[in-house]
């Protein structure tokens, strides 16, 4: 015997050996254990976790970037990059990054001439140009003397909160909340120019990506102590009249891929400025939101998002703006609860449907569809809706549940198998069996499978005698593509039990009666009943207990007595 049977055999072996036992063990309450234990895991990942059921942010990756159905960028923002051609545009006149003040002093004065929404400045000015002060004292006049102009400044990381001497409230802007710490500092870099911090518009423009590298969301407002820091993109909505969202980060709904604002060029805008002949619209920024920032990479400037790993900074805050100012961005539930119902929901469904041992076939099939259903579902939500509630958790969840069920459901079907033919394989002594041949004419493929099935289930109701019902069914080639749409009914009781064998001989008689009722009431596509046949034989005589082999001499018998009877009326017919 070569070591591969061996495997083989041990492998089987033990398989046959664990079913058997779990289905005397356990038997179909396998399938509640079952859906109680996962019940127990989702609870823990909900509360502790939080890997299941919140599998949002690769999901919602995968949705937002293959969205057909997109919000269009605003029109009215405007980014003016500091590109690499501004770079070396520049670089002549006024050198290497970062430019003297005075040349952003410069555009905005003239860009503020043409009547802008605001100015969005997205330069952290942190330190004074000592080489430079008249540039620098230039820039503070124009920008105290420019409603609308907006800075940045940066939340440092918490532990440096101890080394700063600067407390929350000094910061213009700051929020006050009833769990405002007394006596707290907080370390940010502020804008160097008086005038900035003066006129008050201020806000971070801190963007902290999720565990993987990636930004998906924007803060509203940071917490220092009970403070509340706003971000620049609420700073510049409320400036606008927006109200602000009611939550402390938004999920940014994404307007496309990278550049998908309008650009203009720095150096382009600037220069053509300083002209005397002007080649630029004269109202080019006039109600625009102009937002300056680079997209040069070496300014470092550039993201991994949803959307793209090489993402503009300065297009992301103009996302945010845009959310903002829409108030559209991605809404999701805040709490895990509902994604957690939905799994409890799809799971005890699924287990419930095992334990009833519901035909394998069709639940499968309609398990599959639901579940590509609601992932569709969340799909389409995210395309019409700003909503997103994300189900590929609770999906991936049932799925898990079902391929392990369906798993020991395959292993177990025979020891679990409870119809009369099962069970008079198991029991002993002579037993009396009649098998009805029922055979369909008016065959349409398009619809004799659901036909079918509907008439197996009210065969299976009908009477009152537990009995076996099979449809001969699937795409069968040669001489077994003849026996479709053919409905084999099996009863079986003791052969000397006058009772049984009564209520077994009332019940075959009923469903004589009743067949073309029940097979008019379900066609769909004109079916009806070509011909009945009932056999009866007698089963483990000899051998003291039913043996397999004498129910397929009886299914033999049967199929030729019924197609016997079948020709004798055509017969007779013509």
């Amino acid at each position: 015997m070569s070591l591969r049977v061996a495997i083989l055999r041990a492998y089987t072996g033990a398989f046959r050996a664990a079913s058997g036992f779990l289905a005397r063990r356990l038997r179909s309450n396998f399938y509640l254990y079952l859906a109680g234990l996962f019940s127990l895991f989702a609870l823990f990942d909900v509360l502790v976790l939080h890997q299941v059921v919140d599998m949002r942010q690769r999901s919602y990756d995968l949705v937002i970037k293959n969205r057909i159905v997109k919000p269009a960028a605003d029109p009215d923002i405007v980014i003016v990059d500091i590109d690499e051609r501004s770079l070396a545009a520049m670089a002549p006149e006024y050198g290497r990054w970062p430019w003297p003040r005075q040349v952003l002093a410069e555009f905005v004065e003239n860009a503020a001439r043409q009547g802008p929404s605001a100015i969005v400045l997205d330069v952290l000015f942190s330190d004074p140009d000592v080489f430079n002060p008249d540039s620098d004292a230039y820039f503070n006049e124009v920008i105290a003397a420019t409603p609308g102009v907006f800075f940045p400044y940066l939340r440092l990381p918490q532990k440096n909160d101890a080394l700063s001497e600067l407390a929350p409230q000094a910061i213009p802007g700051a929020v006050r909340t009833p769990l405002a710490r007394e006596g707290a500092t907080v370390a940010v870099v502020l804008p160097h120019f008086p005038a900035a911090l003066q006129a008050g518009r201020l806000g971070t423009f801190n963007v902290e990506p999720d565990a993987d590298g990636v930004v998906r969301r924007y803060p509203v407002w940071l917490d220092a102590y009970g403070w509340q820091l706003p971000s620049l993109p609420l700073v510049v909505g409320q400036a606008l009249g927006h109200p602000a969202p009611a939550r402390q980060s938004i999920l940014l709904n994404w307007r496309g891929k990278p550049f998908s604002y309008r650009y203009a060029s720095f150096s382009d805008v600037y220069l053509d400025m300083l002209n005397s002949d002007r080649k630029r619209p004269p109202e080019e920024f006039k109600g625009k939101i102009v937002l300056v920032g680079s997209t040069a990479a070496g300014l470092g400037d550039i993201k991994g998002t949803s959307i793209d790993r090489q993402f503009p900074g300065v297009e992301i805050l103009a996302t945010a703006i845009d959310n903002i100012r829409h108030d559209d961005f991605i809404r999701v539930p805040t709490s895990r609860w509902p994604y957690f119902l939905v799994a409890m929901a799809i799971l005890w469904a699924t287990a419930i449907a095992f334990y009833r041992n519901v035909e394998p076939d069709l639940f499968a099939r309609v398990f599959g569809l639901s579940q590509i259903g609601l992932l569709v579902l969340s799909y389409l939500s995210i395309n019409f809706t700003n909503f997103f509630f994300n189900l590929t958790g609770p999906v991936f969840l049932a799925f898990v549940y079902f391929s392990i069920a369906k798993v020991y459901a395959l292993a177990t079907a025979r020891a679990l198998e409870r119809n009369p033919v099962a069970e008079s394989l198991r029991g002993v002594g002579s037993h009396q069996a009649a098998m009805a041949v029922v055979q369909i004419a008016g065959r349409d493929d398009t619809s004799t499978a659901i036909f079918m099935r509907a008439l197996k289930k009210a065969v299976e109701r009908h009477g009152k005698v537990p009995k076996d019902v099979e449809v001969i069914k699937g795409k069968q080639r040669g001489v077994f593509g003849l026996l479709e749409s053919t409905l084999v009914v099996s009863w079986v009781h003791v052969r000397d039990d006058v009772k049984q064998a009564e209520a077994v001989e009332a019940d075959v008689a009923a469903l004589g009666r009743d067949l073309d009722r029940l097979v008019a009431a379900h066609a769909i596509a004109g079916e009806r009943l070509a011909s009945l046949h009932v056999h009866r034989r007698s089963l483990g005589g000899a051998a003291g207990r039913v043996l397999p082999g004498e129910w397929r001499l009886l299914f033999g018998e049967a199929l030729a007595a019924a197609e016997a009877r079948a020709q004798t009326q055509q017969g007779e017919r013509t």
